[in-house]
């Protein structure tokens, strides 16, 4: 049990900052619910305009993508680092890794996923 100290107290901090943000927000947010506290804060002036509706889906899509492969990186840079070490399993599981986000891919450029029409 020692040798997950260090993660339970990370997992404990985590958790007791987010009590405390919660806690906080109760006790020092609005309690009144009037117009002018519920309306959009925007640079403290009045909205110019009505909102436009919902963003486009691309760019949800695009964000997506650039998570996927950001932690693509993310494990193959310690892989290719200890790869001697690790063996021939570690190559054949990178490789299947690497096909799953290459068949990924493929799928999001055949449904226009990068296209910005």
């Amino acid at each position: 049990m020692r040798q997950y100290l260090a993660v339970l107290m990370t997992v404990g901090f985590a958790f007791a900052v987010a009590a405390g943000m919660v806690l906080l927000s109760v006790l020092f947010g609005p309690s009144k619910r009037t117009a002018v506290k519920q309306e959009p804060f925007e640079c403290g002036m009045p909205p110019a305009t009505e909102p436009r509706g919902l963003a486009r889906v691309n760019f949800y899509l695009v964000a997506v993508l650039f998570v996927m492969f950001d932690i693509e990186i993310v494990f193959l840079y310690p892989w290719a680092v200890s790869l001697k070490e690790l063996g021939a399993g570690a190559f054949w599981a990178m490789t299947a890794f690497l096909a799953v986000l290459f068949a990924a891919l493929v799928y999001a450029v055949k449904k226009g996923a990068l296209e910005w029409d």
